[in-house]
């Protein structure tokens, strides 16, 4: 994780995190598009970001997602993964971000969010902790507390989800079973 400003500040933003919030495009994937001549969509998700959402959601940490595009592919996704805040085809990020904190009954002071582009500037200075992934756009980075050292679609997410477990003293714990 690149921090953007005093790490123990990034690292005290996170121990407040109880709501992840994921933008998709360019966050949970690469941010490719591939269709087929049939006009099917495809995306391309990582593992271990599934892991890393898993380790989360089990440490108590909620996990949500914002997709300024709809995609019967990334609902069936979210709920593989036990993600019930879903909000999609909305490009109006902080309204959206509003509703799910509404829905989740907790305050922007509790959320983490990540993004990778434009829309994602607003909810990111609304939140507790904003990260940007290592392949977002310039404008985004600098708006963010942190940046991952990982792509997005690339193991990102997981970065992110081991940082936030991390500062809340729970990965030990989180990973427990596993080893």
């Amino acid at each position: 994780m690149i921090f953007r400003t005093d790490e123990n500040d990034i690292v005290r933003r996170a121990r407040e995190v109880r709501l992840l919030v994921l933008d998709v495009d360019g966050v949970l994937t690469s941010g490719e598009l591939f269709l087929t001549d049939s006009g099917e969509e495809m995306k391309a998700f990582n593992t271990l970001d599934g892991q890393g959402i898993k380790l989360l959601q089990n440490s108590g940490i909620q996990v949500g997602i914002i997709s300024g595009r709809k995609s019967a592919l990334l609902a069936r996704r979210a709920e593989n993964l036990g993600i019930r805040l879903l909000i999609q085809g909305r490009e109006d990020k902080l309204n959206a971000l509003q509703e799910m904190c509404a829905e989740a009954g907790l305050t922007p002071s509790q959320i983490g969010y990540a993004g990778d582009d434009l829309p994602d500037i607003k909810p990111m200075k609304a939140v507790q902790l904003a990260i940007a992934v290592a392949n977002a756009h310039r404008s985004v980075k600098e708006s963010a507390h942190a940046q991952t050292s990982l792509q997005g679609g690339q193991g990102a997410v997981r970065e992110i989800c081991d940082f936030i477990l991390q500062a809340q003293d729970r990965y030990d714990s989180a990973i427990a079973h596993f080893l």
